[in-house]
């Protein structure tokens, strides 16, 4: 008989990388309908023939999903999915509180919930609401220790964990006392390697939502400070501050959002790409190993799963501009990257090895459910 299967994630505003994860979780199980909080079609036009369903939180703005945390954590707590025989949570935050009292919950959690565990501090001193930060914090100091023990709640109901890396792997373990499987995320990089080949040209690339978290300004300081060329491609909230403090430098360009094939090529060309961010994974330097390109990386987080030095790319140990400058330079005076043997290095994270590898996890977790079921 065949099974009846849901999928739940935190929100669908924006797209992302956790975005990518569930679209391909929706084209394994098209059947199945996604439940999450918050749906805006005008953010993301992704999902228009899944069956989305929302709840009492659909009503609120888009624009107050970051204060809406304790909110999400009871709605999820209160979604009842007793009816489906697989539930499959794609989250980085409170959709793994949903209840499945009689099938199989697997979670696929990025992180645990970084607002509560790993990054609380970074949010209490920028929770990002502008003059409201004050009032903010206050709630923030107040609810977290609640939140946090109905978040490891949550978490302890799960049935199987999977996650997106080594590193996020240990954090689950760390925080939440469960072991996780390490399934990669889907990377489109048949369509990156596309542009493979494409003659190198004297500047480096960094392509990300325009966000503090992901330090791009790392980047704008320490091409200023090596002098060298840098195509700064994306747009987010942080796209004018950027701006100005690349003021000045003719030698750093912005250009806007592309479609995939031109972001592919314009990646192709650049003597190397650029991640200072600290991310669990980190979708966008995997595309640009697709596409030929080493990857400077600081040495923290997933990057580790994906970069190897002297082969792809390069680890760099500190999260400032100065250690960012350094590696650059030492990047240059390496031996020149096969940039066959670089795209080659990014097939194991293909969207058909994850297709296969999410199968076939949900077939042995249906195995030891039945076991147990026996028993």
């Amino acid at each position: 008989m065949k099974m009846k299967v849901a999928l739940v994630c935190d929100w669908l505003t924006n797209v992302g990388g956790a975005e990518k994860v569930l679209l391909e979780m929706h084209r394994l199980f098209p059947d199945a309908p996604i439940y999450t909080s918050k749906y805006d079609p005008k953010g993301i036009d992704w999902f228009k023939d899944a069956d989305v369903r929302t709840g009492w939180l659909q009503k609120y703005p888009t624009a107050w999903r970051r204060a809406m945390g304790p909110f999400r954590q009871r709605y999820f707590s209160h979604l009842n999915l007793s009816e489906y025989d697989l539930v499959i949570s794609v989250t980085g935050a409170e959709a793994k509180a949903a209840k499945v009292p009689n099938g199989i919950h697997i979670s696929y959690c990025h992180v645990p919930t970084q607002y509560y565990w790993q990054m609380y501090d970074d949010y209490v001193k920028n929770p990002g609401f502008g003059i409201f930060n004050p009032l903010v914090r206050f709630f923030l100091r107040i609810l977290v220790k609640p939140l946090k023990r109905a978040d490891l709640k949550a978490a302890r109901k799960v049935d199987y964990f999977i996650t997106i890396s080594d590193y996020a792997k240990g954090l689950i373990k760390k925080c939440y006392g469960r072991e996780a499987a390490v399934i990669h995320p889907p990377v489109e990089v048949r369509d990156f390697a596309k542009a493979c080949g494409k003659p190198v040209e004297n500047f480096y690339v960094v392509t990300s939502r325009q966000v503090t978290w992901k330090r791009i300004d790392l980047a704008i300081r320490a091409c200023k400070m090596t002098q060298r060329h840098l195509v700064v491609i994306g747009e987010g909230p942080e796209h004018k501050k950027l701006v100005k403090l690349a003021k000045g430098e003719n030698k750093i360009k912005f250009l806007p959002l592309m479609k995939k094939d031109e972001l592919a090529k314009n990646i192709a060309k650049a003597k190397g790409y650029l991640f200072p961010s600290m991310e669990p994974f980190g979708i966008a330097p995997v595309e640009a190993l697709a596409a030929g390109c080493p990857v400077i990386a600081f040495k923290e987080g997933g990057a580790k799963d994906y970069v190897k030095d002297g082969k792809n790319g390069l680890l760099f140990n500190e999260q400032t501009a100065k250690s960012l400058a350094e590696a650059i330079l030492q990047f240059e005076k390496m031996r020149k990257f096969d940039r066959k043997k670089v795209s080659k290095s990014s097939e194991k994270f293909a969207v058909e090895r994850f297709d296969k590898e999410v199968l076939d996890f949900v077939k042995k977790c249906e195995k030891k459910h039945a076991k147990k079921n026996k028993k």
